[in-house]
């Protein structure tokens, strides 16, 4: 990395907002191409995966899909899953690998294009004018609670899942864990662990295996080319679709919220408000379990289907069966007997620094194909499904930032002249 040290006046070819690993694979091929750039971090590099982690996070995807343009995990556990603290240090090093440009500790307030082309970046540190930017933020950037969160009880405590390190965190007693993504179910299974009390309110999120017939899942789906398939072909709303729930804790398992049950964890419908005196919920538990689960075996039916198309040799394994079934659906839970709530209902986006630029939908959305918006040299990497499923992911990134890349040097061969 090459600290850079920005001034008013500055002007680059390219300016990439955001030093995550979506940024810096795009500075890797931007440095290739003799591109004059910078990225720009509000923080320092690659953080989120430090502090926006819980202590016993590790990837839900193998390590082996780990890839950055020139730099693939090469790791002693190939299929094995990183914790928190050794993908923020394998990511944190790529930027080592090669002389990524970046002004650390910089934000940028707003984005607009200049007469004639190009864009005008408002920074912390000055305004600078370049002849593309893109945005390498993600699309998770505010945590997001419910507006009845206001009216739970003061002695409630409350935390967002991104602010969760561990239990110790938390007052002693029962913890409320809203929502059963990949962060809610991981967190509450982490409380478990650690002998708490746990209710869970789920949402209508998918699940899948683990392993399957002598292989990881996630395995199996990139070399059946499930990653690479194109949004286009399912339709622009699988942008906003959740991710299936399973973890890399451990060696790898599945996360089944009925074995949960098993244990001890009391399971509720969607978290939807609140009286004086109780949590409510919806009477949805018994489907979103059963939709969690007719996810997974539907994707272990594709898999089956792979095998046999393939005529590839492995071993045979039982379906999965229910082991606990709810014999009533509970619809209120007394906010005298919940110590601390965990909100793991998500995030919304904040574009505000984007200002008048069109490059949004109607909802907000970033509005692109493949990473290209509808202004001229205003470019996304790094949003889920961007173009396809691994573009929010590291097994995607690499390929998109290449794409990205390609159309800035395209861009540059215009010989955008500054005013």
């Amino acid at each position: 990395m090459i600290p850079v040290a920005l001034n008013d006046g500055d002007h680059f070819e390219a300016v990439i907002v955001g030093g995550g690993q979506a940024g810096l694979a795009l500075s890797w091929h931007l440095v290739q191409q003799g591109v004059r750039h910078v990225v720009i971090e509000r923080d320092t590099l690659v953080h989120e995966w430090r502090d926006g982690r819980w202590d016993n996070f590790t990837l839900v995807t193998p390590n082996w899909q780990c890839r950055l343009p020139g730099y693939p995990y090469d790791g002693p556990d190939p299929d094995g899953f990183m914790a928190r603290d050794e993908v923020y240090a394998w990511t944190r090093n790529y930027a080592d690998t090669f002389d990524a440009p970046v002004a650390e500790g910089v934000s940028v307030s707003v984005v607009e294009e200049r007469p004639g082309g190009g864009f005008t970046v408002r920074t912390s540190a000055g305004t600078l004018t370049a002849d593309t930017v893109t945005s390498a933020t993600g699309g998770y950037h505010l945590p997001v609670t419910p507006a009845w969160a206001r009216e739970i009880p003061g002695d409630v405590f409350q935390l967002h899942s991104h602010e969760y390190r561990n239990a110790a965190q938390l007052p002693e007693g029962p913890v409320l864990v809203v929502g059963s993504g990949q962060s809610g179910t991981q967190i509450a299974e982490d409380l478990l662990l650690e002998g708490r009390d746990v209710h869970l309110a789920l949402g209508r999120a998918p699940r899948v295996a683990r392993f399957y017939r002598g292989k990881d899942c996630m395995t199996w789906l990139a070399e059946m080319g499930v990653y690479d398939v194109p949004v286009s072909a399912h339709g622009l709303a699988k942008r906003e679709s959740t991710n299936h729930y399973v973890t890399g804790r451990d060696g790898g398992r599945d996360i089944d919220l009925r074995q949960f049950a098993v244990r001890g964890v009391r399971l509720y419908g969607r978290a939807v408000g609140l009286t004086d005196s109780a949590f409510l919920f919806d009477d949805t538990l018994p489907d979103n379990l059963d939709y969690a689960d007719s996810v997974a075996e539907s994707i272990k039916n594709d898999i089956d289907r792979y095998i046999e198309r393939e005529e590839i040799h492995a071993p045979e394994e039982e379906r999965y069966s229910a082991v606990w079934q709810p014999t009533e659906v509970p619809r209120q839970l007394a906010t005298a007997d919940v110590a601390s709530v965990i909100w793991a209902i998500g995030f919304r986006a904040d574009w505000s620094w984007l200002g008048n630029l069109d490059v949004l939908d109607h909802q907000g959305h970033p509005l692109h194909t493949y990473g290209e918006s509808k202004v001229p040299g205003f470019f996304f990497i790094g949003l889920p499904w961007m173009h396809t499923w691994g573009s929010g992911r590291f097994h995607a990134i690499a390929r998109d930032a290449e794409h990205v890349a390609g159309r800035i040097a395209v861009r540059e061969q215009q010989q955008i002249p500054v005013a």
